[in-house]
């Protein structure tokens, strides 16, 4: 089954299952993996999907054999592996910016379905994650970084230097994300380029990983902090605690007008629900 390639004509993402409980989701929409409508609705949101299919899959499974290693379940979502400048690179800009339902219809229910994902989605930052790159990450539930010791790497929203109003999504990311209100300022109304260190510092990102092997040595961190965190997702609830825990960012994100899955409501897997 793996690997799985999408869209399948012309490809921008692949997903692989490199071990039991692990996915790994590979941006590469040219070198800097820009968001775009294609590479949001026709690689990542079915991406997400073929995972939590997956992942319930195994969780029934192993729920019937009384497995609870079986339950375990993480995702790390990486920037293009064979170079490490960039993570992601943010929206392509020029291809959004004249249509008016990006946001409500591809952008936000990919931050909300990562918002309220059933098992750990874990960033691995392997460079620059500039802008809707950065709320990539943040979406995310935990973020590995390269200490930037080989390569620069920042993460920056950086929509103050070219006159890009942000969206409510992004502001209500930021403030579930980022604790500090003075951290959000410089982020959000000085641009600035925030260093691995600097992020480590203000608890933007958990962990760093060696510069020096630059994007494997990120995916292996990534890979350890899997480990620790995806028996987490045993019990099933993970997704649905995440859903109420971030309902105010969710109510602004726009998900609570819309129908989505929860994962595991009392009739099961998938059932449709609203908040």
């Amino acid at each position: 089954m793996y690997p799985i390639s999408l869209p399948e004509t012309n490809p921008l993402l692949t997903v692989t299952y490199p071990k039991s409980g692990l996915w790994v989701l590979e941006l590469h929409n040219g070198d800097d993996s820009r968001l775009t409508k294609t590479l949001i609705d026709g690689a990542l949101r079915p991406a997400l999907d073929i995972v939590e299919a997956h992942w319930a899959k195994n969780w029934h499974a192993a729920r019937q054999t009384k497995d609870k290693a079986g339950c375990a379940g993480a995702l790390i979502i990486v920037g293009k592996k064979d170079q490490d400048k960039f993570f992601s690179n943010g929206f392509d800009y020029e291809s959004i910016k004249g249509d008016r339902d990006f946001f409500s219809d591809s952008a936000n229910p990919l931050f909300a379905r990562l918002l309220t994902f059933p098992i750990p989605v874990i960033a691995a930052v392997n460079g620059h994650a500039f802008a809707a790159g950065m709320m990539l990450a943040l979406a995310s539930d935990y973020r590995v970084m390269t200490d930037g010791s080989k390569r620069r790497a920042w993460m920056c929203m950086n929509e103050i230097n070219f006159g890009a109003p942000w969206p409510l999504s992004f502001a209500a990311i930021m403030e579930a994300k980022v604790a500090s209100p003075t951290v959000r300022r410089r982020i959000a109304l000085e641009g600035h380029r925030m260093t691995p260190t600097e992020a480590l510092a203000a608890e933007v990102v958990d962990r760093l990983a060696p510069g020096a092997e630059g994007t494997k040595g990120v995916l292996e961190v990534a890979e350890k902090l899997a480990v620790e965190v995806g028996g987490l997702a045993k019990e099933g609830v993970w997704g649905a605690i995440k859903t109420y825990m971030y309902h105010n960012c969710l109510e602004k994100v726009g998900l609570d007008a819309k129908i989505h899955s929860l994962p595991l409501p009392p009739s099961g897997i998938g059932a449709k629900s609203k908040l």
